[in-house]
């Protein structure tokens, strides 16, 4: 079989190392049920590990050379390979209402907007394993009170656990990126409370980070919120000081001025 040929277009930095591979496909998804999502398999260094278990596999890829080359390594799951753009996709096309995992050496340009779908499909997803940039990867996981928090560190930790387990360098890619990578899970959490408005916490988080300098009483002006509520201690903070809970009280307090 010819080998692919990367395209810079699609972010395609391929993975040759069976070692960092293999870490990735003995991550525990497969305690959450059978059905996983690999997004981006390019030439199937990952998805020949994950062939071997006991799964129902699906793959999703963009680039249309990648789809040829993997139906010839992997004949079995012709039926299962799907050709197109994750993010425009609709995920229950893939294993209808059932709960599936997502697995992936991700395009680094459009990794966020990945992990923003998920989040979006939080029901259907109960365990994400994938490699990005490592500053996009530290960012998820990161702490409130740091530069790196933001948007997907909050909206991220507040519907999962989040864990950055390991760095890879470039040299294990082909081509190899300019940047260092970083491998993470996400863990749906079982025992959230679902008590408050998620649209309302959505805007509020983007609301909040895309003036971050500011402070929440400042950034939510738009929300017209009233001014005996916007006396609360917490309205004189920044948004990187509030951890997700907080970003959830925050909400509920919002949502009660506004009954």
């Amino acid at each position: 079989m010819k080998a692919v040929t990367p395209k810079k277009k699609l972010g395609q930095h391929f993975l040759n190392d069976i070692n960092i591979a293999k870490k990735i496909a003995n991550q525990p998804f497969v305690n959450y049920g059978k059905n996983v999502l690999e997004i981006g398999p390019g030439m199937g260094v990952l998805t020949e590990l994950l062939t071997q278990k006991n799964i129902l596999l699906k793959l999703v890829e963009i680039d249309s050379e990648s789809v040829n080359y993997l139906i010839e390594k992997f004949p079995q799951l012709r039926d299962n390979i799907f050709e197109g753009d994750f993010i425009k996709m609709e995920l229950k096309n893939f294993f209808g209402k059932e709960n599936f995992s997502i697995i992936g050496n991700f395009p680094y340009n459009i990794s966020s907007q990945i992990v923003f779908k998920t989040i979006e499909n939080r029901d259907l997803i109960p365990f994400f394993c994938g490699m990005f940039q490592k500053e996009v990867a530290k960012r998820i996981c990161q702490n409130p009170g740091t530069k790196a928090y933001g948007i997907l560190s909050v909206l991220c930790q507040i519907y999962y656990h989040t864990e950055y387990l390991f760095s890879v360098s470039p040299g294990v890619f082909s081509p190899p990126p300019k940047v260092n990578s970083g491998v993470i899970t996400l863990t749906r959490k079982t025992n959230l409370r679902k008590d408050f408005n998620e649209n309302l916490l959505f805007k509020i988080v983007k609301l909040s980070f895309h003036q971050r300098r500011k402070t929440l009483r400042n950034s939510l002006k738009t929300l017209n919120i009233p001014k005996y509520v916007l006396e609360d201690s917490i309205f004189g903070m920044r948004p990187e000081k509030l951890s997700g809970e907080e970003f959830i009280a925050l909400t509920k307090k919002v949502e009660n001025a506004k009954v």
